[in-house]
């Protein structure tokens, strides 16, 4: 939109005071929301919940070391933000069940990031059911759980926004590593997952997108593939999905996003 009244930026009307000529600052949309984030204790998933919190949200915070978790709540606090730090093991239904009792404590949901994840590579006939278990369990199934229950949650206000994370290694056609079996299925899963929660969240005004990068500067990906050079960092990742949560994502709910950051 154009005109003597206002411009359209990131998807917000920008009001432009009577006589001035600045325009007066956008509403972001997470400012003032409840959000949760998993696999919130290093990575990305931290870089995304400090993002979050720098706009505004109440975060949040899931992850197994605890100690880690505080750290980075703490971290987010010290910077003028919320964060609520919540120990979860987010392949288990029990401890899923829990976080979002705390979460409904806090107040109404608003987004879901679902950052958590594991990868152990192995040849794929070293693959023992342990490892598949774990890979699916943490990056598939934990994503399915904490997408049913935030799901459940948003429901009743009429809105919410969830960010899932795939992965280069789950879309057709790209380039595979070998000892990545497991990790690769549990990916490729996550996109039809997300697919599948935007058709059933459109009625109920929820939203539902994938982030497929490639190489991310992390610790998983030096252990997975020290080799590869990332292209991107996890501040780069967690301010895009503080881009996307803060722009209208009605339009492109389903769609699964590749971000080929391989070097």
């Amino acid at each position: 939109m154009s005109g003597s009244t206002g411009e359209w930026l990131v998807g917000e009307p920008v009001q432009r005071p009577p006589g001035g000529t600045s325009p007066a600052a956008p509403t972001r949309w997470l400012a003032g929301r409840l959000a949760v984030v998993t696999g919130a204790s290093r990575g990305i998933g931290a870089a995304t919940a400090a993002a979050v919190a720098a706009a505004g949200a109440h975060v949040v915070l899931a992850a197994r070391d605890r100690q880690a978790l505080d750290g980075v709540a703490g971290r987010i606090k010290d910077a003028g933000g919320q964060a609520t730090p919540v120990p979860t093991d987010v392949s288990d239904e029990a401890a899923v069940g829990r976080l979002f009792a705390e979460v409904t404590g806090v107040g109404q949901l608003g987004a879901l990031v679902c950052a958590a994840g594991v990868l152990t590579p192995a040849p794929f006939a070293g693959t023992t059911s342990a490892m598949w278990d774990e890979t699916l369990g943490v990056n598939l199934t934990g994503t399915f759980l904490c997408c049913r229950a935030a799901f459940a949650a948003m429901v009743p206000a009429g809105e919410g926004r969830i960010v899932n994370f795939g992965s280069l290694s789950g879309i057709y056609a790209t380039e595979k590593f070998p000892g990545l079996a497991a990790y690769n299925v549990s990916k490729y899963g996550v996109i039809g997952l997300t697919e599948a929660i935007a058709v059933e969240g459109r009625e109920h005004g929820i939203s539902a997108i994938c982030l497929s990068p490639g190489a991310v500067d992390t610790e998983m990906l030096r252990r997975a593939n020290p080799a590869l050079r990332p292209g991107l960092t996890p501040d780069d990742v967690g301010e895009l999905i503080v881009a996307l949560l803060d722009s209208p994502l009605a339009p492109v709910s389903g769609a699964n996003i590749p971000l080929f950051s391989n070097a």
